[in-house]
């Protein structure tokens, strides 16, 4: 499938995502249909076994659809290999984990530089945009730093850069202020605003914090493996009305 200008950066038609256990059958989705356009900020709620965290895998490469089709910046990912989903996970997709997943021994810059080592970036031009990438999430200066000299926020703002120096058409953002004080995680999300109002990044975000999503610009809830509630966030809304809705 080739991208238009209208084509959205996440597509799902109809998924459906099947689990074995034995004899039993999980069925963490129940044919979900979703369309994520270039430049929106996405936060995706929901309460544990809602299916938020198997779309999220869906969505980042990591497993594939039972059924259905899911499309990925105008590519058909749905019927991919292991490997094949490897490679676009690589070039397509900026993970930032609750864990900031940095190496202990080696500096922010060197961090931020991996993922291009992997894609066979050469070595200038990967110092080029790891500091680059940095610069963009206020830590120009720190890129000699090692991940004990920086502070739990400044770390996770290593990692958002490392997510984006290799220019990918989405951010997976997975609990990235589950770690961090109320001040900090504030912090973070303020720079996820910045990067998706000023360089129109698509992101989107899983989180089970009303403060947190309140950040985003769309809601997507999930519950039963299927989407319960999708709307804007806008400015009227706050922490208390982005809770879920009380069931009666």
């Amino acid at each position: 499938m080739l991208e238009t200008l209208d084509s959205p950066v996440i597509l799902l038609k109809d998924v459906h995502k099947i689990y074995q256990t034995g004899e039993i059958e999980v069925h963490a989705l129940r044919g979900v249909s979703l369309e994520v356009h270039r430049g929106e900020f996405v936060a995706v709620m929901g309460p544990s076994g809602s299916g938020k965290s198997t779309m999220m895998n869906l969505i980042g490469c990591l497993d594939r659809p039972t059924s259905g089709t899911y499309i990925l910046d105008g590519i058909d990912v749905s019927t991919m290999s292991k490997n094949q989903r490897a490679d676009t996970r690589n070039s397509k997709i900026g993970f930032v984990f609750q864990s900031f997943n940095l190496i202990p021994r080696t500096t922010a810059l060197a961090n931020v530089e991996l993922p291009m080592v992997y894609a066979g970036v050469s070595p200038a031009e990967r110092r080029k945009r790891a500091q680059a990438a940095l610069e963009s999430v206020g830590l120009g200066g720190k890129a000699a730093s090692l991940p004990n000299q920086l502070s739990g926020g400044q770390q996770q703002r290593v990692a958002l850069a490392r997510a984006l120096a290799t220019s990918p058409a989405i951010i997976l953002a997975d609990e990235p202020t589950g770690a961090l004080d109320t001040k900090t995680a504030d912090e973070v999300m303020h720079i996820f605003r910045q990067l998706n109002e000023e360089r129109r990044m698509t992101i989107v975000l899983v989180t089970h914090e009303p403060d947190v999503a309140v950040h985003a610009k769309r809601l997507v809830r999930f519950r039963d493996g299927e989407i319960q509630e999708d709307r804007p966030i806008t400015h009227k809304d706050n922490p208390s009305t982005i809770h879920p809705p009380v069931e009666v």
